[in-house]
């Protein structure tokens, strides 16, 4: 019989400017996403980097992460993820070496494969001048652990200042079953993104506990499933929050990102029937529902995936309405 666990549950926050705001209310509406998350005990919370994308405030990830880390108190904050084929490690260590630095104990380093962009944002970060590069991702996280994970007197020929030494969490994160092979390979903390991309989720989880090998920062596996909650006080009212977030994946498909859509009574007239097939796909790790509803899911996710933790997203145009939402959440999990 498998064991059983408790519910940790946690936030990723992709920052989403709304239809009719701007970055800086964005960046608000996340300040009191964190200090709720902060006093309802979320178990952390998480910033992801997207460049070029309207609809998304959280580029400067590790800024973001500074501002709200300033005004709280307690709260776990990281990156979900940081695109590292965009930077050099260095530059990421010295960052999370800064933040570690100024709020100790409360910084988290989810790293991720992906750009994040499309191929010309890419070159437009320039981390590959020529357009052209290497997959040196599982060099780079090895790189990085080298450093925070330095010995007193050790004193490497280029060394991060602020992070030498530092023991920063990090995880990798991912949507397919490379990073769950190496982060169990090097002894890390896995988390999956099957908020939107859900297709090989149960297959990742076994790879990974089935392969994982333990290291020095973990002694057994510890996996996180990222999933969609958008809760209100009635199943109607929830579903037409949701479509916010429905029309948002249209948009992308159709190479058209923008702000985060009002939410509508009804997407009949909004997508074709391939589309709607697409999004329901992509979306189907998504709870939408009353307390109850998502009690319900929140069990039966716990019970097939035995994950170690499960990280909420939920793309909502109203702020106050997000706000309900995660305490819904929080409440459906404490009742479990």
């Amino acid at each position: 019989m498998s064991e059983k666990k408790n519910v940790r549950l946690s936030v990723l926050d992709l920052a989403p400017i709304p239809q009719d705001a701007t970055a800086r209310d964005a960046f608000h509406n996340s300040l009191a996403l964190a200090r709720q998350a902060e006093a309802l005990g979320f178990q952390r919370y998480w910033l992801a980097e997207h460049h070029n994308m309207t609809g998304i405030a959280s580029a400067a990830t590790a800024v973001l992460i500074g501002y709200l880390a300033a005004n709280t108190e307690t709260l776990q904050l990281g990156s979900g993820g940081i695109m590292l084929p965009n930077h050099a490690p260095l530059v990421i260590a010295e960052q999370f070496g800064t933040l570690a630095s100024l709020y100790p104990g409360r910084i988290d380093l989810g790293l991720g494969r992906a750009p994040g962009s499309d191929q010309r944002t890419m070159m437009a970060l320039r981390r590959h001048l020529s357009g052209i590069h290497a997959d040196t991702f599982p060099e780079d996280v090895q790189e990085l652990i080298n450093w925070f994970d330095a010995e007193e007197g050790e004193h490497p020929a280029v060394q991060p200042v602020p992070g030498l030494g530092m023991k920063i969490p990090v995880w990798l994160l991912g949507s397919s079953l490379y990073s769950a092979q190496l982060s169990a390979k090097m002894g890390l903390p896995f988390a999956f993104a099957s908020h939107f991309a859900p297709d090989q989720l149960f297959q990742a989880l076994h790879v990974y506990r089935e392969n994982f090998q333990p290291s020095a920062r973990l002694a057994k596996p510890y996996a996180t499933v990222c999933i969609n909650i958008v809760a209100a006080d009635s199943d109607s009212d929830a579903r037409f929050l949701f479509t916010s977030q429905q029309q948002q994946f249209i948009n992308l498909r159709r190479g058209k990102p923008g702000p985060l859509p009002a939410p509508v009574k009804n997407m009949d007239n909004l997508w074709s029937p391939s589309e709607q097939y697409g999004v329901q796909q992509a979306l189907s790790m998504s709870l939408v529902g009353d307390v109850d509803k998502i009690r319900h899911g929140l069990a039966a996710l716990q019970r097939e995936t035995q994950a170690d933790e499960i990280m909420v997203n939920g793309q909502i145009h109203d702020p106050q309405a997000r706000l309900r939402s995660f305490a819904i959440a929080m409440e459906a999990a404490r009742t479990l």
